[in-house]
């Protein structure tokens, strides 16, 4: 499956993969209208990309977006879920429906990781909800949790050791 760099064109896909992300138990919490109306949800997007950010996407060799991850810096003032410090990007990854379980949001993150490590960054945030699968995978990839927000973990990754 081939996984090539977020880029402006990928906007509209980047707002589905997002609401995925925030459905990601399957029920329909969030429509398109809400989720875009949201302040907290805009943060992850509007703009995209704005200097800092990056992000990766994978698709079927017949070049059919299967899923997204990406990061992006955001501020104390206008934090994410699963924000720790300015300079520190959160992360957002989500996988289409019909095409998880195969391997494919492993891949995402992997690729991620590989791109941060290129970068400035010294570390990886995210927030990630009780009971959604995907903590074992951020588990697995080395993520730690940091903190807790509401119902969810705020979670960490050292990119490398100063």
């Amino acid at each position: 499956m081939p996984v090539r760099p977020a880029v402006a064109r990928d906007a509209d896909l980047l707002w589905r993969v997002l609401l995925e992300a925030y459905n990601w138990s399957g029920e329909q919490r969030f429509s398109a209208g809400q989720l875009a109306a949201d302040p907290y949800a805009a943060r992850y997007l509007v703009g995209w990309p704005r200097e800092g950010d990056f992000g990766v996407v994978a698709e079927t060799d017949a070049g059919e977006p299967v899923g997204a991850a990406w990061a992006r810096y955001l501020t104390a003032d206008e934090p994410g879920y699963g924000f720790v410090a300015p300079d520190v990007p959160e992360l957002t990854l989500g996988v289409l429906p019909g095409h998880r379980g195969r391997g494919h949001g492993r891949a995402l993150m992997e690729a991620l990781i590989r791109a941060a490590a290129q970068g400035p960054a010294t570390c990886l945030s995210l927030s990630v909800e009780d009971g959604n699968p995907a903590a074992r995978l951020y588990t697995s990839l080395g993520f730690t949790r940091a903190g807790r927000n509401g119902g969810s973990d705020t979670m960490v990754l050292a990119l490398r050791t100063l």
